[in-house]
């Protein structure tokens, strides 16, 4: 045996067994019983050059398989991963104790030497006992030190029956809390879905266009990947080439597989069913949909809303009343059995587990219909909402935009010939205008017009060169103030077209206003219905910023049932109401889509983030939606709604039911095994049916 030492800050020594060109076999001394080998290998697999690895944990031995790699340069990059451990471990343990003390139990009719069975009953109940001190002395009086103490009072009174009663149903108890903690945790877990490590990306070779099999990891925006029939997407993006059925149902809850076709948006861990497509990269690695849902579960996962923390707190302050009430019984029954059973019965576990259950079975419930909620406090803070700001464009209208005419200001200059140009400029951008300008080209038989290298410019357009002259394409502020290009000579029929409710997409070129296209945006068919139902939720104002003219944007309102109206909106301007709403005391709500509406839905209570968002938009907001569909909003409202008043039966639930079992303990009417039976039935009820959570209607 050899020493491989290490010059790492872990100061880790690994001792080799074995080792060969491409294999070796070394001890890990920090692997232990606990220890999640099946996590720990996969860690090992995701490092570079690593071909296979096996752990053994019980003689803590480690095998790997490499290529290509420095041994030392290895085993430091392997000493620097954190070894996880196995997540039931605290269930294996209440496993182990509830044994204990079903053996303990057992043996008492067997062994008629009560000594004897004392010191089984102490061994059983050491767990319980030790726990109980250590928490008295770090955290005061808990609802665990006063468990023990009714325990330990059976103990001392040689009541083992009581005693040992009483521990099997706190262990039962306890384990069951934990199993379903747990499994609420798993919930949220199983929305995570499995890494792809790699995919097909196209790269030019020597002038011929080849597929590389390329780790995930290595994909840059803009690279071009390749999926076939029966492989999963492994980037966000949009197609370019190529026709397929994409099922979606792991990211959106919607069975039904979807056509995609060029210009169409794909999500990674989403499957190809048919069909193959090419997708140009918008997101990769970290910033895709997947990693995206994995970042919400930690959140999901990590954070307490502030009724969980309040009945946590609650729960603490309740303790010294239990033990005042175990006084009392001792006064009025002048015995310690009806001590050791007020001891039983408390409000803590009740109040401490059941509501952070109720909102994880919430999250993953939403989570398997297309909706990502960042936590617990987002869905309390959008049960108390009471004001819904919608953007237009992209919210309520569906945000697929349709070409309906082409307006020359130049005789030179033929309708075609405007819209090929302006889609020979969009053609690499995938944002809604570029897809309406360019669908509407191929369907009049695209001719391309051979241009300059594109300028974006983000929220204003785009700049390239024609035949040596400037082209400017984008909103009117940026032509007429950036771009200094005139408007007075159209400006009556720019005007018409606005009445209209038509979105106008500009075009300049030599310096001079060339045209425009005329586009028109649907309103969502179910957007209606949505705005009722958040009344019926107990929204009291529903308000719609747009950048039409005001008489189109009351036409919208009075069409949909919005109370308020913020007509001829600049991209700026949003967040400014929002602030403004938010400073008068209301509960708000923005959902919006585009790169403009990322401080809008920072500043309001809740922000919303539509699925054909842009990413900043969905990286900010508070909940995102991953399916296209704007009731989702509604149901979002109804579900945080009926979770806290699941959080609130619960609550009552149990203050009513343990107070009438302390009441009935601190009489002499109850005994420890009777108390402990009920506090324990009560609490696993609880929990039970904050599992099952709520439904989405």
């Amino acid at each position: 045996m050899q020493k491989q030492k290490l010059k790492q800050d872990n100061n880790i020594e690994f001792k080799i067994f074995h080792k060969s060109k491409n294999r070796v076999r070394f001890l890990q001394p920090e692997l232990s019983l606990n220890s999640d080998i099946k996590a720990y290998e996969d860690a090992i697999l995701k490092l570079d050059n690593v071909t296979n690895a096996r752990v053994n944990k019980t003689i803590k031995s480690v095998t790997v398989n490499f290529e290509n790699i420095d041994l030392d340069k290895l085993l430091g990059e392997i000493s620097k991963l954190e070894i996880p451990v196995l997540e039931n471990e605290s269930d294996d343990i209440s496993k182990a104790e509830i044994i204990k003390s079903l053996i303990s139990l057992g043996l008492m009719p067997i062994i008629r030497n009560k000594d004897i069975n004392t010191l089984i009953s102490l061994f059983a109940s050491y767990p319980l006992l030790k726990d109980g001190l250590s928490e008295l002395l770090k955290s005061g009086l808990t609802s665990k030190v006063l468990e023990a103490m009714a325990v330990g009072i059976s103990l001392s009174r040689k009541d083992l029956l009581a005693a040992n009663s009483t521990n099997l149903m706190l262990n039962i108890g306890e384990y069951i809390e934990e199993s379903t903690t747990h499994k609420s945790d798993d919930l949220i877990k199983a929305l995570a879905k499995p890494a792809i490590k790699e995919a097909w990306v196209e790269v030019n070779k020597n002038g011929k266009k080849t597929l590389v099999k390329t780790k995930t990891e290595d994909i840059k925006v803009g690279d071009i990947v390749v999926v076939g029939s029966g492989e999963s997407i492994a980037i966000d993006g949009y197609v370019l080439e190529g026709n397929a059925s994409v099922n979606e149902a792991s990211m959106t809850g919607e069975a039904e597989a979807i056509a995609k076709k060029h210009g169409d948006r794909v999500m990674s861990g989403t499957v190809v069913e048919d069909g193959k497509i090419k997708i140009w990269t918008e997101l990769a690695g970290k910033d895709t949909s997947t990693e995206r849902i994995r970042h919400y579960i930690q959140n999901s996962l990590n954070e307490k809303s502030n009724v969980a923390q309040k009945a946590t707190k609650l729960a603490d302050k309740l303790v010294p009343i239990t033990l005042s009430l175990a006084g009392l019984s001792y006064f009025i029954n002048r015995n310690m059995t009806s001590v050791a059973s007020v001891l039983q019965a408390d409000y803590s576990c009740a109040l401490k587990l059941a509501t952070p259950v109720a909102f994880k079975s919430s999250i993953s419930k939403a989570g398997n219909n297309g909706m990502l909620i960042k936590g617990a406090k987002s869905l309390e803070e959008l049960a108390s909402a009471d004001t819904f700001v919608f953007d237009k464009t992209g919210t309520i209208t569906r945000g697929i935009l349709e070409v309906i005419d082409i307006i020359s200001f130049d005789k030179d200059w033929k309708k075609d010939d405007i819209l090929n140009l302006a889609a020979s400029a969009e053609e690499h951008y995938f944002h809604p205008i570029a897809e309406a300008v360019v669908s509407a080209a191929e369907k009049k038989g695209f001719k391309h017009m051979h241009h300059g290298e594109v300028e974006f410019i983000v929220a204003h357009g785009l700049k390239t060169h024609f035949h040596g002259k400037e082209v400017v394409i984008g909103n009117r502020h940026f032509l007429e103030d950036d771009e200094n290009i005139s408007f007075k000579a159209h400006d009556t029929k720019i005007r018409n077209e606005l009445k209209d409710g038509n979105a106008l997409l500009y075009i300049g070129y030599d310096k001079k206003l060339l045209g425009i296209i005329v586009m028109k945006d649907e309103i969502r068919s179910n957007a209606k219905k949505t705005i009722k139902k958040l009344k019926e939720l107990g929204v009291k104002e529903v308000i719609m910023l747009t950048g039409d003219i005001e008489t189109k944007a009351k036409e919208v309102a009075n069409l949909l049932g919005i109370d308020k109206i913020y007509a001829n909106m600049l991209p700026t301007s949003k967040a400014e109401v929002i602030d403004t709403l938010v400073k008068e005391g209301k509960k708000v709500v923005f959902c919006g889509d585009g790169i403009n509406d990322a401080p809008s839905l920072t500043k309001a209570n809740i922000g919303i983030s539509m699925k054909r968002g842009a990413d900043i938009a969905r990286a900010v907001a508070d909940i995102s939606l991953l399916k296209d569909d704007i009731y989702a909003v509604a149901q979002l409202k109804e579900l945080a709604n009926e979770t806290l008043k699941l959080v609130d039966r619960n609550f009552n639930a149990t203050v009513l039911i343990n107070s009438v079992i302390l009441l009935g303990a601190t009489l002499g009417k109850l005994s420890p095994i009777s108390t402990a039976v009920l506090h324990n039935g009560t609490t696993i009820g609880l929990l039970l049916n904050s599992m099952k959570g709520v439904k989405i209607q």
